[in-house]
């Protein structure tokens, strides 16, 4: 708003105090005729007083704000119009509608203490305003201008009627005919109010010139806006009869199959779906391009498949459960022996679910051996929180596409397995387990592990996009379980987006406490068996335990039990006794199971030098680990052999550079490995054989055989070794200690930093075991080597341990070589 001209000053001899009424989104225009509707009680006794006291005139201004009831001073415009009242006619609500004459501008002074008020009403003290009107050639072409615009104006605005359109052509003077002009447009009245306040005429008539024209071209679009719909609809009303007609006609040649219905019907299964807009939106815009595409197409087929996919999925399906914790761990105790801290973190869970509206769902990762309880521990949680349960297996699996799904380009693409799942499940919050997650390859079609990055992330997966779908998928209500033997395969970043949770193996007494009572009866039952029928005491479960499995889970013991359900089943019915009663002895598993598989203890009967009983962690569990090392004539080479991986042989090589830097205190000539060869052997050579936790086990070895010392045979390591001879701590502690367990191992070298570790080791197992953390390799040494000449399992000082191998010892020459071990 332009207030320059307009500087507040006291009233004048020409000022004179008039009513004032406030406008509400209306500026008054001198020389206008304009009809009001009041309904205010100040401002209807402001006309009345304006009627019978002031000759009719009344001060009108407009409000700055319109939604103020009850304007002050400084809620008005400093700039108004002194106005006529011309007829008055009072409406029976209680309104009056009033027609006002514009007179002339005036300015008044709106400081709260100069509105005065009178009877209820305000009172203005105003000075007029007057145009200095002078004709000009610039202000004569601008008249000109505005005349034909107005013209042109009047052709698109129905609503100005011709003869104000001549009233106001005949105007020459620039003032005079913006003022006309101005009412007339439809312009908000903070616009007006800048117009109504330029004391220029001829810059007053430049400004509606630009609005006019604004307003012409805005009328024009309107028309044509306005056309094109009334052509659309009278299409639409067109289609709506031919189609009608096309039913008709279906209706009496017999048709059932009419296309239009078929689309009309999935337009209105869109319309109620309980989906997304975004994916609601584009399933009608298919829809209504598969009305256009004739039924014998092949792309007719392309489009009614996606359809049918967005209709099909649980996009905001639901299925409300119940959690009640105790339920809950009744069940997983029912179904599951142990596993007490996978338990515990499903309970956190549910606890957690129970206290909070919405949850995003975890993400899990059971890491354990085969047979161990990963999947079925996955279905006692689905049943434990009332979800449906969907099982995807990744094994093998090698293209981006089984999870991302197929772009809709390619013939006979689809979604993903994810998405295909949850189709089949109808539940958008299924406990969903992706098994063997780290049995997963990649070739030239990608590499399915990235895609699962945006599955398995709780901050991403919300928005899952599917490659068919083309639309973002919402995965965050699921429960996510995978399932894996070893993590080493499993890339970094996929792990980093999962709890691990470790499912070691069982022990001896949590195998015999499981077959007992979850596997034997199990057996019985599937093979027609009566539980009186069979028998197996604890004498011979032990027996099939130790001697016909070996393994970190049941799942061998399972296999064995149900052999002994098949040769009982055989006997129940050749002998045609229904009630035979059969118990099963510890000599009888010959006949039932063959010749025992596994020799129970592997540790060998006698302490032997170059021997020493190594710990392993493999797919399958700990496992024990021999390691042999042989001497010989040579030149300083070592050979390892039994399918050893990369870190064995740098563990090996790493081992013999930490003897060759104790030479003084073994007793070695400093060249001592120029003259011989060393042969690393780890039995079993068909198994592949990798990782950092054999390093002490090798060096043990290696010394043994330099200084031709027995190494204790109840005695295991685990460890990895320094140049300097630290011990390092290794992974897999509790499993390689069940192995131990299971060998008849009754003592165990760890690493010290791995200590802390055995707080998750059984109670059992610490009881069994003797446990000693070892920080460097000179005590593994005196642990594990023996002293010469006594049988007893003594231990050495390394200062006795002088090597028999003459030609290895200081001050030997080459014309001393003994015999090597």
């Amino acid at each position: 708003m332009s207030s320059q001209s307009f500087g507040p000053q006291g009233a004048g001899p020409s000022s004179l105090t008039l009513p004032m009424m406030s406008l509400r989104e209306v500026v008054m225009f001198p020389r206008s005729i304009v009809p009001l509707f009041v309904g205010r009680e100040a401002s209807i006794k402001a006309i009345e007083n304006a009627l019978t006291r002031y000759d009719k005139k009344i001060f009108l201004v407009t409000q700055k704000n319109p939604e103020k009831e009850r304007p002050e001073g400084e809620d008005l415009y400093t700039l108004g119009t002194v106005s006529k009242i011309l007829q008055l006619l009072r409406l029976p609500d209680g309104t009056i509608k009033v027609l006002f004459e514009g007179l002339y501008r005036a300015r008044w002074d709106n400081k709260p203490d100069t509105l005065a008020t009178g009877d209820e009403y305000p009172m203005a003290t105003v000075e007029p305003l007057d145009d200095d009107e002078t004709e000009n050639p610039e202000a004569v072409a601008l008249v000109r201008a505005v005349q034909d615009s107005l013209e042109a104006y009047a052709k698109v605005n129905k609503k100005l009627a011709q003869e104000t359109v001549m009233a106001i052509s005949s105007l020459t003077l620039p003032g005079r005919l913006a003022d006309s002009v101005m009412p007339h447009l439809k312009v908000d009245f903070a616009r007006k109010q800048q117009v109504l306040e330029e004391p220029d005429p001829v810059k007053r008539l430049d400004e509606v010139y630009k609005l006019l024209e604004t307003e012409i071209e805005i009328a024009s679009l309107e028309k044509k806006i306005k056309g094109r719909v009334k052509h659309q609809m009278e299409q639409n009303q067109k289609d709506y009869y031919l189609n009608e007609q096309l039913k008709a006609i279906h209706k009496e040649m017999g048709r059932e199959d009419d296309p239009s219905a078929e689309a009309e019907e999935l337009e209105k299964q869109m319309k109620a779906k309980n989906m997304p807009d975004e994916a609601r939106e584009k399933g009608l815009r298919e829809i209504k391009k598969l009305k256009q595409i004739p039924q014998s197409s092949a792309e007719y087929t392309v489009v009614r498949n996606y359809v049918d996919w967005i209709l099909d999925l649980p996009w905001n399906e639901v299925k409300e459960t119940a959690i009640d914790i105790e339920k809950a761990k009744s069940i997983l105790n029912e179904d599951h022996f142990g596993l007490d801290k996978p338990k515990e973190r499903i309970l956190e869970y549910l606890a957690v679910q129970s206290l909070v509206e919405k949850m995003k769902g975890p993400i899990l990762c059971f890491v354990g051996p085969p047979g161990v309880g990963k999947t079925s521990l996955a279905k006692s949680i689905a049943r434990a929180t009332d979800r449906p349960f969907v099982r995807l297996s990744l094994g093998g699996v090698r293209d981006e596409a089984e999870i991302r799904g197929h772009r809709r380009t390619y013939v006979g693409a689809l979604p993903g397995k994810i998405i295909q799942s949850l189709k089949r499940v109808k539940f958008n919050n299924p406990v969903f387990i992706l098994d063997e997650i780290d049995k997963m390859s990649m070739d030239f079609r990608g590499d399915p592990s990235a895609a699962l990055l945006e599955v398995l992330d709780p901050e991403q997966n919300y928005a899952f996009g599917d490659h068919y779908l083309d639309l973002d998928y919402d995965l965050s209500k699921i429960f996510f379980i995978t399932t894996a033997n070893t993590l080493h395969s499993i890339p970094l970043p996929l792990q980093d987006r999962m709890e691990i949770i470790q499912l070691p193996g069982y022990l001896e007494t949590e195998k015999k406490q499981i077959a007992q009572s979850f596997l034997l009866p199990k057996q019985i039952g599937q093979h027609g068996l009566k539980p009186e029928n069979l028998r197996l005491p604890e004498e011979s479960l032990l027996e099939v335990i130790r001697r016909y499995t070996r393994e970190a889970g049941v799942r061998s013991l399972e296999r064995e039990l149900a052999t002994i359900c098949r040769k009982a089943a055989r006997n129940v019915v050749e002998k045609g006794d229904k009630d035979l009663k059969l118990e099963i002895t510890p000599p009888m598993l010959n006949d039932y199971l063959g010749v025992p598989k596994h020799r129970y203890g592997e540790k060998e009967d006698r302490p032997l030098v170059g021997l020493v009983n190594g710990l392993a962690y493999t797919d399958h569990g700990g496992d024990m680990l021999m390691v042999e090392v042989a001497l010989m004539p040579g030149s300083g080479k070592v050979e390892t052999t039994g399918k050893l991986g990369d870190v064995m042989k740098e563990s090996a090589k790493a081992a013999l550079s930490y003897i060759r830097s104790r030479t003084d205190l073994f007793g070695l000539k400093p060249d001592f490995h120029k003259e011989i060869d060393i042969h690393v052997h780890v039995p079993e050579g068909a198994i592949p054989k990798d990782g950092p936790s054999a390093g002490i086990t090798l060096c043990t070895a290696m010394v043994s055989a330099l200084l031709n010392r027995p190494v204790r045979d109840d005695l295991a390591m685990t460890g990895e070794i320094t140049l300097r001879g630290r011990v390092l701590p290794i992974g897999g502690l509790r499993q390689k200690l069940l192995a131990a367990h299971r060998g008849l191992i009754k003592t165990v070298l760890i690493p010290k930093d791995n200590e802390k570790d055995l707080e998750d080791v059984p109670e059992e197992i610490r009881r069994d075991l003797k446990i000693i953390p070892m920080d460097n390799m000179d005590d593994v040494l005196r642990e594990a080597l023996l002293c010469e000449g006594d049988d007893r399992p003594l231990f050495c000082d390394l200062n006795d341990l002088v090597p028999l191998s003459a030609s290895l010892m200081k001050g030997s020459g080459s014309e001393e070589q003994g015999k090597m071990h």
